[in-house]
């Protein structure tokens, strides 16, 4: 039964009285008074987010201190860098309230195993935790392709939460061959796919180079960081304290952990405050200088609709006769020249994956996994396809279908790209042995152990000697039937980085021609190894190659310009030079001639070919930003070219 009740509402002019049941009433009061609730909570909630919106990223973080160190170089001929990075490990372990220290690659000077096991054995002293990642050092000469740092520091990448912000770093290259930097196209995607997991908690992205156009695809990272709460960016490379706006992201380059000119080094302390992140430079057992950069932490929104410099690939508009026929884009970099055989374009990639495309079409066939990075350029003969990985082992395929025919171990890396003649299969490994093997069977013929570094590129055969170079300083020459040495050449040079090491010598008329860092070319007399000239007047770098003729060594410089030579144990000055518009070069991809016509390929992504008789310019097509191989020549219509960045391509000319 309903009761009534008299609810009494009062106001200056009148009162009145209601007649509800109560339950009536009680719904009635709830209802209200839930409305009444919500609709408070949302004013609250939304003008909480109209005066606070600028705030939320920063009231997550709780204040922190971290060190910040880079470019350590250890393998110092003096023994200072590692005396500086000991220095400032004991500087940092006597510090009460540090957190954990970043370490932003170029931890070794050239990336080989000892140096790598040195720093770690220095780091491994520190008493909290510390972050690491490599590079270009620890990458471009590594005797492991790289594959050592991992293996010594358990990761290139790292990932983690400390009081609200979330730390993202990774490997940057070049890797084996050099060319600009480069974030590896499996590092990209792990980028994008831990990005998303993070979403819009605070990020901090660290890495080796500037997130500029000192990396080669440094725009793909931008783009990504932009999408996310990305409220500083750390890296090194430049060896000093600076500032940065990496398109609107602030950035700061910490100084090398080297004295230089300096009585000791030093390193960056980072203090992380709720509003601001703040930048001191710490001198070891000395002082800790007063900040020299700040950081605003706020939320950020980035725009982005807002233009920025991006590749242009407007030059293939100027030459619509060459088109690109297939592009497939491998999920891991590519710094190896693909061989042809059975139809198929064949190729490794730094995932260890051998991939084989469809000359036609560019869809995949086959592809068969090694157990490490691939550098290694594959030869092949009849149906067997061969190469070596970093892993140590020397692959023989099937290049109809990529099954595994027979594998050789070496005692390290097999970086180096194999020569096959006359079913003998010729390549250098990192063991410092070069091998001679059945192509049949695998087995050696005999092997060659007396180089002093890494071998990295394609040895040639000229008579009865088989030649290469070896990151050690030499160029050998070996006796093709019994691995004897011959002789052996260095350009004087007591600097490794300047060994001609990544070039392909030319040989004609009992001459070898190389070139190496150095910048100079050099005609060396093949029955001896003694130097016939020397010319350094054109800065060419590591790209070499000879007109079909013989008549011409063809000279990439480091500035625009193609150069040729004429071939003779005379000393020669350049016979020509042809302005191709390039810009600055220093990528070892050999120059190939066929049918008249020069080929030859760039840092930026771009392929040229010239006609060298006329000096004249025939075209010029981008595939990609990134460092192009050797070209892969199938005829004057047709070529193959893979790039740093992963891209295979069949370029063809009409």
């Amino acid at each position: 039964m309903k009761r009534n009740i008299n609810i009494a509402t009062e106001t200056p002019r009148h009162r009145k009285t209601l007649c509800v049941s109560v339950p009536q009433w009680l719904s009635s009061y709830k209802s209200n008074a839930r409305i009444n609730y919500l609709s408070i909570m949302k004013n609250i909630f939304l003008l909480l987010l109209f005066f606070c919106s600028g705030f939320i990223g920063r009231t997550q973080i709780k204040p922190f201190r971290f060190a910040f160190i880079s470019d350590t170089h250890i393998g110092s001929p003096n023994g200072a860098a590692e005396e500086d990075l000991r220095r400032t490990v004991a500087d940092i372990n006597q510090m009460k309230g540090l957190a954990f220290v970043v370490i932003t690659g170029d931890i070794t000077e050239l990336g080989d195993n000892d140096q790598l096991r040195l720093a770690k054995q220095i780091l491994d002293s520190i008493h909290i935790p510390y972050y690491i990642i490599p590079g270009n050092h620890d990458a471009g000469w590594s005797e492991s392709g790289g594959v050592a740092f991992t293996t010594v520091f358990g990761n290139d990448r790292f990932l983690f939460e400390y009081n609200g912000i979330n730390f993202i770093g990774c490997a940057s290259g070049p890797y084996v061959r050099m060319s600009d930097g480069h974030i590896p196209r499996d590092a990209v995607n792990w980028i994008k796919s831990e990005l998303q997991k993070i979403g819009d908690k605070p990020v901090i992205f660290l890495n080796h180079y500037p997130i500029d156009n000192s990396l080669d695809n440094w725009y793909e990272t931008i783009d990504l960081l932009k999408q996310h709460n990305t409220i500083a960016i750390l890296c090194g490379h430049g060896h000093s304290n600076h500032t940065y706006s990496f398109e609107d992201i602030s950035g700061v380059m910490g100084r090398s952990n080297l004295r230089a000119k300096d009585p000791i080094g030093g390193y960056n302390l980072v203090d992380v405050r709720t509003d601001s992140i703040i930048f001191s430079e710490r001198k070891p057992g000395k002082l800790t200088l007063a900040p020299w950069a700040k950081i605003k932490i706020e939320t950020h929104h980035y725009d982005l609709a807002k233009k920025f410099e991006r590749p242009s690939y407007t030059v293939n508009d100027s030459f619509p006769s060459t088109k690109t026929k297939w592009m497939f884009s491998s999920d891991a970099n590519v710094a190896s020249t693909p061989v042809i055989s059975n139809g198929l374009v064949i190729f490794g990639n730094s995932n260890g994956i051998v991939q084989a495309l469809d000359r036609k079409d560019g869809k995949k066939r086959w592809s068969y996994k090694t157990g490490a990075a691939i550098y290694s350029s594959p030869a092949a003969s009849g149906n067997k396809v061969v190469l070596g990985s970093a892993d140590g082992k020397i692959y023989c395929l099937d290049a109809t279908n990529g099954s595994l025919i027979w594998q050789y171990s070496a005692n390290a890396a097999v970086l180096g790209c194999p020569l096959i003649d006359k079913n003998m299969v010729y390549i250098g490994a990192s063991d410092h042995h070069f091998y001679a093997l059945h192509l049949d069977s695998g087995k050696p013929a005999w092997v060659f152990d007396g180089l002093e570094g890494p071998v990295m590129s394609t040895p040639v055969i000229a008579g009865e000697r088989i030649i290469f170079g070896a990151w050690d300083k030499n160029l050998y020459a070996l006796n093709k039937a019994d691995g004897k040495l011959d002789w052996k050449w260095n350009n004087g040079s007591s600097i490794r980085n300047y060994s001609p090491a990544a070039c392909i010598p030319v040989i004609h008329d009992g001459v070898v021609y190389v070139v190496a860092p150095d910048r100079y070319i050099t005609a060396i007399d093949m029955n001896n190894g003694h130097t016939l000239w020397r010319n350094n007047e054109s800065t060419v770098r590591e790209s070499v190659g000879i007109s079909e003729d013989g008549k011409w060594v063809y000279g990439k410089t480091m500035n625009d310009t193609i150069v040729a030579f004429s071939t003779s144990k005379e000393k020669q000055s350049p016979a020509w030079k042809m302005n191709c518009g390039f810009g600055y070069e220093h990528v070892p991809s050999m120059l190939i001639e066929k049918d008249g016509k020069l080929f030859f390929g760039t840092r930026n992504g771009r392929v040229y070919a010239i006609d060298p008789r006329n000096q004249q310019l025939l075209w010029a097509h981008k595939i990609d930003n990134s460092m192009v191989n050797t070209v892969r020549v199938i005829d004057s219509r047709h070529l193959i070219a893979s790039t740093m960045d992963g891209k295979v391509a069949l370029i063809e000319m009409k």
